[in-house]
């Protein structure tokens, strides 16, 4: 009977979430929203029909205000970790594009904050995002 109530709870519930993965100045852009108390990438969950890049630019345009641009992204990075603030077992499969952008970085809608983050900050972030800024910082392209 234990091993069956063990397997039950080693089985867990996988969220996908499609980001966007912006550096700057050797910083990664992070946000914050409202009910959060760690850092994010701007994005989400995919809706109904949406491919990878629609939900990312579609989430990008709606927490930083930038319209991400067709034809330049390019996946970064798909990260499997546990899921900072959900049920105990839930992980989050993070799949991160970088893309580029017209118009200005601002927090938009339920955003409250907006950082940028170097490798020493990444303790700031959720564990899936820690994990790309280590990922980042080994290729060289956080600081």
């Amino acid at each position: 009977m234990s091993s069956s109530a063990s397997s039950a709870t080693a089985a867990s519930t996988v969220i996908e979430a499609l980001s966007w993965v912006h550096v700057r100045d050797g910083r990664l852009l992070c946000v914050r929203s409202q009910d959060r108390d760690r850092l994010y990438l701007p994005g989400g969950k995919r809706e109904p029909g949406e491919s990878d890049e629609d939900a990312v630019a579609r989430e990008a345009l709606e927490e930083v205000s930038v319209v991400l641009r067709p034809g330049t992204f390019e996946r970064i990075a798909v990260i499997d970790q546990v899921a900072h603030g959900q049920a105990p077992g839930t992980r989050v499969e993070l799949v991160c594009y970088a893309a580029e952008h017209d118009g200005e970085i601002v927090a938009d809608n339920e955003i409250t904050e907006l950082a940028w983050i170097g490798h020493a900050d990444r303790d700031r972030c959720a564990p899936a995002v820690r994990d790309l800024v280590g990922l980042l910082h080994a290729r060289g392209l956080v600081t």
